[in-house]
């Protein structure tokens, strides 16, 4: 059965159930939870429990994410009024999970690959409007590409032009302010990133590849993915030179040298694989298997909690993304004072996540 916006559905391998308001990618539906969470839940694991629509508790969505070129939101006429009337206090769901900003890049349609030239596209995979600001350097200098308003769930025309110019848009920076109109929301932080774009990958065709924004093959920078952004190791040949000289200078005193490694806080690693945890799961099911991890996950972060800079690392997998997305929720609500970010790729891929106790 092809899933809806408003249909009521129950988990298949796990508790729960909710109501969907939308959907995250082709594989993915969001669904309100009884306690007001959004989670991303994959559509074969939603069972449709009952027809009936509940509309009053489905998300608008005022502009969705088509799947044409140039879905560019148009700049109002005039500057809009606010409504009148007092505005509801009931918290808007959506958490910083829940946000994905990109950079795509496509080849102008109609020409040959290699002498089209190359349109650009912010996109907006979130529930939040975004203020913005795109801006690339020049030796040191910045210059503002484009700047504006985009609303939730869309993505905008910025630019177009020749590859003979990448070199001189090489790296570029994209700011940007998230809130939501005229509803309460959970507060987010300012998004600024600096991306290096690989020059050599515009004029490769095999770069340009599937995604789920456009009909067309696209070269797709994220900015932000799943509310934590992007950040690269950029290291200038000043910077290199500077760190060799400091590491010549002779040590001042002893209270310069490093602390032994006996007085610093240890990083923790937990592993929350069930083969990790568990001798065997037979008679368990998927959902009594996730309990237990969480379990253990919030034995942890009670054990540590007054542990100021304590770094904890839970090793959880990639997979379905179910376990990923409860520990984030868990962290959303009742650990809330902490910082979580995706743990070193180089040492644990993408299945990991990174945990600052503050």
């Amino acid at each position: 059965m092809e899933l809806k916006v408003g249909d009521k559905v129950r988990y298949l391998d796990a508790v729960g159930g909710g109501v969907i308001t939308g959907f995250q990618g082709k594989d993915k539906a969001l669904v309100l939870e009884e306690d007001g969470f959004e989670t991303p839940v994959l559509k074969r694991q939603c069972v449709v429990v009952n027809e009936e629509k509940t509309m009053a508790s489905v998300r608008p969505v005022t502009i969705p994410m088509a799947e044409t070129r140039r879905q560019e939101v148009p700049a109002p006429s005039q500057p809009k009024v606010k409504p009148t009337g007092t505005i509801s206090s009931t918290l808007m769901t959506g958490g910083p999970e829940d946000i994905d900003l990109s950079l795509a890049f496509l080849p102008e349609d109609g020409q040959p690959f290699n002498d089209a030239a190359i349109e650009c596209y912010l996109i907006n995979d979130s529930p939040y409007t975004l203020l913005f600001n795109y801006a690339s350097v020049s030796g040191k200098a910045w210059q503002s590409r484009q700047s504006g308003e985009l609303e939730p769930n869309s993505k905008l025309f910025l630019e177009s032009f020749d590859r003979n110019l990448l070199n001189e848009i090489d790296k570029v920076c994209l700011q940007g302010l998230l809130f939501r109109k005229e509803q309460f929301y959970s507060w987010q932080n300012p998004v600024s990133v600096e991306l290096r774009l690989e020059t050599v990958k515009f004029y490769k065709l095999h770069c340009f590849k599937e995604n789920d924004y456009f009909e067309d093959d696209a070269l797709v920078f994220p900015v932000m993915q799943h509310g934590v952004p992007v950040r690269e190791l950029l290291v200038t040949s000043e910077e290199l030179t500077n760190a060799l000289h400091e590491k010549e200078r002779p040590l001042k005193n002893e209270a310069q040298k490093p602390q032994p490694l006996t007085n610093r806080k240890k990083l923790i690693e937990v592993d929350l694989h069930s083969a990790s945890l568990l001798d065997s799961t037979a008679g368990m099911s998927n959902g009594d298997v996730l309990n237990y991890q969480l379990d253990i996950f919030r034995k942890t972060m009670d054990e540590y909690r007054n542990v100021k800079g304590q770094k904890i690392v839970f090793i959880h997998g990639k997979g379905e993304g179910v376990l990923h997305a409860a520990l984030l929720k868990e962290l959303a609500t009742k650990y809330k004072g902490c910082i979580w970010q995706d743990a070193s790729f180089k040492e644990y891929g993408f299945g990991a996540t990174q945990v600052t106790i503050r």
